[in-house]
């Protein structure tokens, strides 16, 4: 046998290349750490998303009532109730008017101003068909008249006795008068005065002769009585505030001076024949 040619191809040798591994990145320091963090986050998504937010319900907007717009098709349209109108309650304030009951007590301190006012309010606003009568001692504290002032008999709608007694006096007879002879065309009767010490008579008159005679009473009277502040402001119970304004305007007892001098000079230009204060002539 022979033997085998020899190889003529030189034998060739594999060299395999390794890739050279990265160089390890070298350890941060920890102020690279703190920089890091310190760093605030970035805005672009926040900004992303509001200028996405408005676009889409820009998109949205018209679909939203086509929608609306088929599903309520056929459907009526829900009446709304209309608001109640606003109404605006008036309270009633009763104008002044002394004989609006049988018996009116004023305390407090504007008793002595709103006495005042019913006491000029029953000689100016019901002179022709009233009597005032006012004791001399409550005629000076409440208007300031002197012992001698308005002394004529014939003062149209005032009659000033010497005290209270003789105030007393003349009502009782001349409503006694007016029981006994059926007299009933007459002038109601307004007696304004301090109460003192004669508040059984003052009642027992008041109960004779309820609804001829009325009477606003100063000091410590037992039966209803308001209140008044030296504001005017009127606290009183319900049988005499239905008959009272809130507030009473305040009088002084020189302003009220002039206007009774002026309202009884009023009075006597009219030329009106006044009626007797008696219902039968006096007694001599």
């Amino acid at each position: 046998m022979l033997p085998d040619p020899p190889n003529s191809e030189p034998t060739r040798t594999t060299t395999t290349t390794r890739p050279t591994p990265p160089s390890p990145k070298p350890p941060r320091t920890h102020k690279q750490v703190e920089e890091a963090e310190s760093r605030p986050p970035s805005l672009q998504p926040v900004l992303l998303l509001s200028l996405l937010i408005p676009a889409a319900a820009a998109i949205c907007y018209p679909f939203r009532h086509r929608l609306y717009a088929v599903a309520t098709a056929g459907t009526p349209a829900p009446s709304i109730p209309e608001p109640p109108k606003p109404t605006t309650v008036v309270g009633y304030r009763p104008a002044l008017d002394p004989f609006a009951t049988s018996a009116m007590g004023l305390s407090g301190p504007g008793a002595l101003s709103t006495a005042r006012v019913l006491a000029l309010t029953g000689l100016d606003e019901h002179g022709a068909d009233s009597l005032v009568v006012i004791p001399r001692p409550d005629a000076t504290a409440l208007f300031g008249l002197a012992e001698d002032e308005l002394l004529d008999d014939d003062t149209d709608g005032l009659f000033i006795p010497g005290n209270l007694d003789a105030a007393l006096a003349y009502l009782e007879t001349e409503l006694a008068i007016r029981r006994n002879t059926g007299v009933t065309q007459a002038r109601r009767l307004l007696l304004v005065a301090d109460c003192a010490q004669e508040i059984d008579r003052i009642q027992a008159l008041l109960t004779q002769h309820a609804g001829s005679v009325s009477a606003i009473l100063l000091g410590s009277w037992t039966g209803d009585a308001a209140s008044v502040d030296d504001s005017g402001q009127v606290s009183a119970p319900p049988a005499l505030a239905a008959t009272l304004p809130d507030r009473v305007p305040a009088l002084s007892r020189t302003e009220a001076r002039d206007r009774l001098l002026a309202v009884l000079a009023r009075h006597k230009e009219t030329k009106k024949p006044s009626s007797k204060r008696r219902s039968s002539p006096r007694r001599p």
